[in-house]
């Protein structure tokens, strides 16, 4: 048992110099979307805006592998899919189904609500947001579906 502990213990601290995860760069924006309200920018900077934005609040556990690769990687691919600081820039920006992410529960992230509460909206600010985020983006387009 002593030999595990003591094994769990080394790796921990080996992992720990393993670099992915240690860049914590806020690239400078390039140009945020014209958002409907400042409410609605100031809810999701709040809900949203740590992986969906340059605006990355790094807490302190985002130094601690392996931790820190997680969130690095949440970070990465929140900014890939849709980053409001490189508005009209990034090739494949999907605003258009923010509010849905929404609305179904699917964002915020439930690990990333259990280390931020002060993400966790209120059933009246949620709503805010959703019809916020509708008239800032659009909605997503259902002419496919409508078709079939």
């Amino acid at each position: 048992m002593k030999r595990i502990v003591i094994g769990l213990i080394v790796f921990l601290v080996l992992i720990q110099f393993v670099p992915y995860g240690r860049d914590h760069s806020n690239p400078k924006g390039v140009s945020e979307p014209k958002w409907s309200s400042p409410q609605t920018r100031t809810l999701f900077m709040r809900a949203c805006g740590d992986c969906h934005s340059n605006e990355t609040k790094w807490p302190w556990y985002s130094n601690i592998a392996p931790v820190s690769w997680m969130v690095y990687r949440h970070v990465e691919e929140g900014r890939e899919h849709f980053n409001i600081s490189m508005w009209g820039v990034q090739k494949k920006n999907k605003g258009d189904e923010a509010a849905e992410e929404v609305e179904e529960g699917e964002m915020p992230l439930a690990s990333y609500l259990l280390a931020h509460p002060e993400a966790r909206l209120s059933k009246a600010q949620k709503h805010t947001l959703i019809e916020g985020l509708k008239r800032t983006f659009g909605e997503e387009k259902q002419e496919e579906e409508d078709e079939d």
